[in-house]
């Protein structure tokens, strides 16, 4: 039999969180050696459940889960979306434009592919999530990353945003609260992004995923808020804020100026009928989970689980030497700086496989957020204080004596 060779829109695809570094992980795991994951931000098996009425809510309706549901999906569902985008002051959200899907990502791919031919262009930040420069490059457009500058609170790098616009730029992502950094941004920065996307005519795509996990008494603004005279392609989920990404719920809001878009929004019908409906019965919890008391306000508070553990990664972390960050405001992840020059480190990915396999520590390389340098990893501090320390504990001994050939 010839070879089988994969699709070549796969060769700038990468998706390190669950990359090779995790396939080693895995291996050792068979193996029977215990690894603590700091790699993955899936809240269920470090124990922060999704609330009991969650749960409730989902076994009372499940009988009436059984079939295929309109390909936009449930009414009610739709109709809580949309009272959140109000509670947002997003504006112009109606109902029959807004999209259910299994979870944020699948949003995400569906979005992109609806706008973009060969060689189009987005704006996407560097660092990112990953998904984003994947979704982007198999819906056939190029990713244009611009820089979030460390140094100003890894806040987007205005002038950087506006030298790279082409003709060919489409729109621009904005990640916000930020994957892997857990900043925040202002709502003077906000502006600037919109002035620029205004100037350009571009379409703004809000990943905004993590507005309901925010530390210290900081406020989210929605990104489609400020920008009523432009098409914003508002992206929200539950599966952080309420700790249900098993069950797959997440969706697409589109606001504010949608005059010139009826084309993209029968795209996005025609993306949505093709692959039927979301996942039904996580459909049925939305409207719970949107309405009333909002459990993630105790985790995120000062003795809730995620403060602490917060607090606790960063006291750690500060007692490495050659390590810094910007204290997170917002998820729960971090993205600290490495000295290079320190400890010799040349290659992330290798620094990530010698930590694993001397220690026995899962993290996530920089590069795998597309950070051109050596020097960063990303930590989720979702395990408990104890393990926390554990594992940082682990990085500092490693350190001690390590040094790239």
């Amino acid at each position: 039999m010839k070879p089988i060779h994969k699709s070549k829109k796969l060769d700038k695809v990468h998706y390190e969180i669950r990359g090779p570094i995790l396939d080693e992980a895995n291996l050792m795991r068979d193996k029977g050696i215990d690894i603590l994951q700091l790699n993955l931000g899936n809240p269920a098996p470090f124990g922060v459940m999704a609330p009991d009425e969650i749960i409730h809510d989902m076994k009372l309706n499940i009988q009436d889960a059984q079939g295929y549901c309109d390909s936009k999906g449930l009414f009610a569902a739709r109709k809580a979306i949309m009272q959140y985008c109000q509670i947002k002051n997003i504006p112009n959200v109606s109902i029959d434009e807004i999209w259910v899907g299994n979870g944020v990502s699948e949003m995400i791919a569906m979005c992109l592919q609806a706008l973009l031919d060969n060689g189009d262009e987005i704006l996407v930040p560097m660092p990112d999530y990953p998904l984003w420069t994947a979704s982007v490059t198999l819906a056939g457009g190029e990713p244009v990353h611009y820089v979030c500058d460390e140094k100003a609170n890894w806040y987007p790098d205005i002038d950087d945003i506006r030298s790279k616009i082409t003709d060919r730029t489409r729109g621009i992502v904005v990640i916000n609260p930020n994957n892997p950094t857990g900043v925040l941004y202002s709502d003077d920065l906000l502006k600037e992004i919109v002035e620029v996307a205004r100037q350009h005519d571009l379409i703004i795509f809000a990943d905004e995923i993590y507005d309901r996990l925010v530390f210290d008494g900081l406020k989210h603004t929605a990104l489609g808020s400020l920008a009523p005279d432009l098409l914003v392609v508002n992206l929200n989920g539950l599966s952080k804020s309420h700790r249900i990404c098993g069950f797959r719920s997440g969706w697409l809001a589109l606001s504010g100026d949608k005059s010139g878009a009826q084309e993209y929004i029968e795209a996005l019908n025609l993306l949505s009928s093709l692959r039927l409906c979301a996942n039904v019965p996580s459909q049925f919890v939305i409207q719970t989970a949107l309405g009333g008391y909002q459990s993630a306000t105790e985790l995120i508070s000062p003795g809730g689980r995620l403060y602490e553990q917060r607090e606790c990664v960063c006291n750690a972390l500060s007692k490495i030497p050659g390590i810094s960050f910007v204290k997170p405001q917002a998820a729960f992840y971090i993205f600290p700086k490495i000295d290079t020059a320190l400890y010799g480190i040349k290659s992330d990915v290798q620094f990530a496989l010698d930590f694993l396999r001397k220690e026995h520590v899962l993290i996530v390389q920089g590069s795998g957020f597309n950070w051109p340098e050596p020097d960063h990893f990303r930590l989720v501090f979702l395990a408990p204080c104890e393990d926390l320390n554990r594992g940082l504990g682990r990085m500092k001994r490693f350190l001690e004596t390590y040094r790239q050939s």
